[in-house]
């Protein structure tokens, strides 16, 4: 458990990485040296709104601009977060405006961390759009089809044999790990031919995450 943490830690903080993940680290190392750029030179966790200031100019400056049209006729579904919309026949792309984080810098880590442990639904973000002046994320994921209604239960169990304990309603909490593993309802779970997907979620690092 304590090499899953410090292979998560590193994930995290670190400047570069391959794959798909390269995009996300380039936002995520602008946003924390802007974060320690203030009066304090140790990190502090910026307000999001002063935050989407300076993330509306990087997305100008590093051209971090989705530019490819998304298509209304594409829309699957949304929820409190996201709109999903069908790419092609393999795909879905989703626009999230991170309501659920304090801060984007708190979006991104959530986002390498279901990399992490999800391979198969992972995450490829592709930059952002900014419409009627909010700012969403445009992420590419793997679109799975449920073939049954996904057991709660199910889910419960998986989760506790991997140290996740359940600490209220869909929320859990893995104590060793220092994570919050947050809204796990069955439209975040898919399940296919009794296979558990999941395929929006949202985590949330303690403050003794970085502690060894």
């Amino acid at each position: 458990m304590k090499n899953i943490k410090n292979e998560l830690q590193n994930i995290i903080t670190r400047d570069g990485q391959d794959g798909n993940q390269n995009l996300v680290k380039t936002v995520q190392s602008i946003l924390r040296t802007n974060a320690k750029s203030g009066k304090f030179s140790s990190y502090k966790k910026p307000l999001k709104s002063e935050e989407e200031i300076y993330l509306k100019k990087i997305i100008e400056t590093e051209s971090l601009h989705y530019n490819q049209d998304i298509s209304e006729d594409n829309y699957i579904a949304e929820g409190a977060e996201q709109k999903v919309y069908r790419l092609n026949d393999e795909y879905v792309i989703k626009l999230n405006d991170a309501i659920f984080y304090e801060c984007w810098q708190d979006y991104f880590e959530s986002l390498l961390i279901h990399n992490y442990f999800f391979k198969s639904t992972e995450y490829e973000f592709l930059g952002f759009k900014i419409i009627d002046e909010k700012i969403f994320s445009v992420v590419k994921q793997r679109f799975i089809k449920a073939t049954e209604t996904v057991n709660l239960n199910q889910v419960k169990d998986f989760l506790e044999f991997n140290n996740f304990r359940n600490i209220r309603n869909n929320d859990y909490l893995n104590e060793e790990l220092r994570l919050i593993f947050e809204d796990l309802h069955d439209e975040n779970v898919l399940s296919n031919e009794g296979i558990l997907y999941f395929i929006d979620t949202i985590f949330y690092t303690t403050e003794k995450f970085y502690i060894i």
